[in-house]
């Protein structure tokens, strides 16, 4: 029977119910239907309706539930992503990834020092071997150059692993560690990973996967204090990373993944984990066919160098670094601003040999010396510089005793008086000039002066009121020029210096290298006495300027100077005459006779041909040597300084010493160095054209000076050249005990004295120590030209 109600005859149908369409074979007779529009109520047939799930099947999820939130899921993602992505900009770089250090380099690529708090030195791609970029794409991503920017499985497999106790791992590609590395940071945070990953995914459509790998090799940490893997190879096997070896470049790319862990110097304990990730990455390369396996073989673990203290600027660090600096911007080549950036990298010119050999030589002949318990000890700075003549550049500098306790660069300050090494630059003048007497007589070697104390300087118009003191008020008589440089006699070069020419002796220093605006340069006959204050180095490249025969070009301190691998432009160094080579060699004939018995015997102990010159400053503020051999032109100064105040101060007592000259510890200095430095080289002679030695010896007469007659001659137009490259004089053996003066003092030496400084004295120097040179000045002598007695400014500082 069936379910349906039945319908009877008259009767209507129940409340709410529908009749049921009649099957096709069943339908009413024609005309016997409803009248046509008239609603019968009918329903049409529905679907089965579904049993409602009782008990547990109601938590099963139907189909219909699941492709539903697997759609909202994915219209979830997707919304997210393109406002993730619309909204995510790649920021600027974060400071700490962009810093980088100046780095300072000996001429043979050695690090003097770095600056900066980030050690780091960005380097390209390029300069990176490709053995070991592939050895850090083997410790890294393998798969870095076919791969996404984001590796989603890598990043779900770690979260896992982590999660599940297997230890924090990282599911990152090179990409995003480049990404957290430039512009983010190392928080372990979920907003940070969000921005990782819209960041890599938009870097990787702007960048090539070669620009991202440079940059990643550029910013990741490697421990040792090194960001970068240039500042990795230096710190850790001291050299380029364009010299590291596969091995070398394995280990570095081991150090990745646990940089301080991973260091087998500083945590030996660690070694066998470092081998062993190190054996990975060679393994990796070898199965990527980067690397050949019978190669692979045969390497052994590169153990690294020691652990280096930070790099600081102390020692002689700081003052090659400040010279550095004021060097590139004197000469136009970076600004202050611009080199504070940052990142460049500048090779001088400075040897390490030489460099060493300077601080070794002072420290043994002046700080070696000194006692705490000695108060003028206290007061001691030493300054020296070196050029090579043949192409001007600084080999060597010494700065001071270290730039942490002595900030002021005693190679290139210049606040000291000079003394008589300015001597030789009036009698270059003289030759340069074809000058004469004032009674017509060729100033050469032989040439004779009146060497008395105290001897009134006569210009072309007469005396000029300005009579400087010799050392000791000691009188010489007739000498000759030559004899006269020996003994540095102040009376004969004031006199000279009246006779060329002020002005002349001015322009010439000017031309052999000494700045035109150096203090106290002024056109007067004292001028001859080296009151001027030139810097250590100024002089060094004058005095090599005589050792290249007359020709000078600027010194030169840096050679190369990059940033990001590109070149800095650096100025043409030019060359010029800038005296005859007659002027300079018949010089240097009269300095090697101060060398082998003047004032300047010390420095015999070079073991070489040389030509010097001593001097020492008013009140025995300074004492200097300069001198050069044919190759090496080298000035040394030990200098008064109070530590406290910084006023110069007198240095007698200092060393132990009743005074220190320019023969003493200067001269001894210089020898030392001079010897080490040029260890190992041949040892050539000076090739000398100098100026004929003159037969008119006799003295100026009274008549020949009286007031308007200059008594000046026209030079002879003859040649007066002759080539020597003997010495002067024989050459005596070292002497086991210096001559005496007639110091009260007890100063040793040669007879030889070396005065001069501002008015008339105070620059004494003697062939040995302790020699009691200069008087204390003679107040009363100085006098400018003009009217007599009129009164010539103190230039005491």
């Amino acid at each position: 029977m069936s379910d349906e109600p039945q319908q009877q005859n008259g009767d209507t149908d129940p409340p709410g119910w529908a009749p049921r369409d009649l099957p096709a074979d069943a339908a009413a007779p024609a005309g016997e239907g409803p009248p046509a529009g008239e609603n019968t109520g009918a329903k049409k047939p529905g679907r089965t309706k579904r049993p409602k799930r009782t008990g547990w099947r109601r938590l099963i999820p139907t189909w219909r539930m699941v492709l539903g939130g697997v759609l909202l899921i994915a219209l979830i993602l997707i919304g997210g992503f393109i406002a993730g992505y619309q909204l995510v900009d790649i920021p600027a770089a974060n400071a700490k990834a962009t810093a980088q250090s100046n780095v300072y380099l000996y001429a043979d690529g050695t690090v003097i020092a770095r600056d900066g708090d980030i050690n780091r030195e960005n380097v390209k791609l390029a300069q990176v071997p490709s053995t070991v970029r592939h050895a850090v794409l083997a410790a890294e991503d393998r798969d870095f150059y076919s791969e996404r920017a984001v590796d989603v499985k890598a990043m779900f497999r770690a979260g896992w692993n982590t999660l599940t106790g297997k230890g924090r791992q990282g599911g990152s590609t090179i990409t995003q560690q480049y990404v957290k590395n430039y512009y983010l940071g190392q928080e372990q945070t979920v907003v940070r990973k969000i921005k990782e990953f819209f960041i890599s995914i938009k870097l990787n459509r702007e960048q090539s996967k070669d620009q991202i790998l440079e940059g990643y090799l550029n910013t990741s940490y490697f421990g040792r204090n090194a960001y970068g893997i240039q500042a990795a190879a230096q710190g850790y096997y001291g050299k380029d990373i364009g010299d590291v070896t596969t091995a070398q470049g394995a280990y570095l790319a081991s150090l990745l993944n646990a940089p301080s862990a991973y260091d087998v110097v500083a945590y030996p304990e660690n070694k066998a984990a470092a081998v062993a990730r190190w054996n990975y990455v060679l393994d990796g390369m070898v199965k990527e066919k980067w690397l050949d396996p019978a190669e692979r073989a045969a390497m052994t673990f590169p153990v690294p160098g020691p652990v280096k203290p930070a790099n600081s600027l102390s020692g002689q660090r700081g003052y090659i670094v400040k010279a550095v600096e004021d060097y590139l911007v004197g000469n136009d080549i970076l600004d202050e601003k611009t080199l504070a950036t940052r990142g460049y990298r500048i090779t001088t010119t400075l040897q390490r040999k030489k460099q060493d050999a300077l601080v070794e030589a002072v420290e043994d002949k002046v700080m070696s010396k000194t006692d705490d318990d000695r108060a003028p000890d206290r007061n001691v700075r030493v300054g020296g510089a070196s050029i090579d003549p043949a192409n001007g550049h600084v080999v060597a500098m010494y700065g001071g005793i270290d730039y942490t306790r002595q900030y002021v660069n005693n190679a290139t300050r210049r606040d000291y008086q000079v003394g008589s090494t300015f001597k030789p630059f009036v009698f270059t003048s003289a030759v340069a000039n074809d000058s004469t007497t004032q009674d017509g007589r060729r100033i050469t070697p032989s040439t004779i002066y009146d060497g008395t104390n105290k001897r009134m300087v006569e210009g072309p118009d007469g005396p000029t009121g300005y009579d400087p003191a010799n050392e000791d008020d000691r009188s010489y008589g007739p000498i000759t020029v030559s004899t006269a440089t020996d003994k540095s006699v102040n009376a004969v070069y004031a006199q000279m210096a009246e006779d060329v020419g002020p002005e002349k002796v001015r322009r010439t220093a000017i031309d052999l290298g000494i700045p035109e605006d150096t203090s106290d340069l002024t056109p007067t006959p004292s001028i001859a006495l080296g009151v001027a204050t030139a810097s250590v180095l100024d002089m060094t490249e004058a005095y090599a300027t005589l050792a290249a025969h007359g020709k000078h070009g600027a010194h030169v301190l840096v050679s190369k100077v990059t940033k990001d691998g590109e070149d800095v432009t650096l100025p043409g160094r030019t060359v010029k005459q800038a005296v005859s080579r007659e002027a300079a060699d018949t010089t240097t004939s009269i300095l090697r006779s101060v060398v082998e018995g003047g004032t300047g015997t010390a420095a015999r102990g070079a073991g070489r041909p040389a030509a010097g010159k001593t001097g020492t400053a008013e009140e025995d503020r300074a004492a200097w040597f300069a001198g050069y051999t044919p190759d090496l032109a080298t000035v040394i100064a030990v200098m008064g300084q109070d530590p406290d105040t910084g006023a110069q101060k007198s240095l007698y007592g200092a060393l132990g010493l009743p005074r220190i000259n320019g023969g003493g510890a200067p001269a001894e200095t210089w020898a030392q160095y001079t010897g080490a430095a040029l260890k190992g080289t041949p040892a050539p002679d000076f090739d000398l054209d100098v100026e004929e030695a003159t037969d008119d010896t006799a003295l100026p007469t009274a008549e020949s000076t009286a007031p308007g007659d200059t008594g000046r001659r026209t030079p002879s137009a003859t040649p007066r050249r002759t080539r020597s490259t003997t010495p002067s004089r024989t050459p005596s053996a070292p002497r086991s005990t210096p001559g005496t003066t007639d110091n009260p003092a007890g100063g040793t030496g040669d007879g030889g004295t070396d005065t001069g400084g501002a008015d008339g004295g105070g620059d004494g120097d003697t062939g040995g120590d302790g020699g009691d040179e200069g008087a204390d000045g003679d107040d009363t002598g100085g006098f400018l030209d003009g009217p007599k007695g009129t009164r010539a400014p103190s230039t005491r500082p």
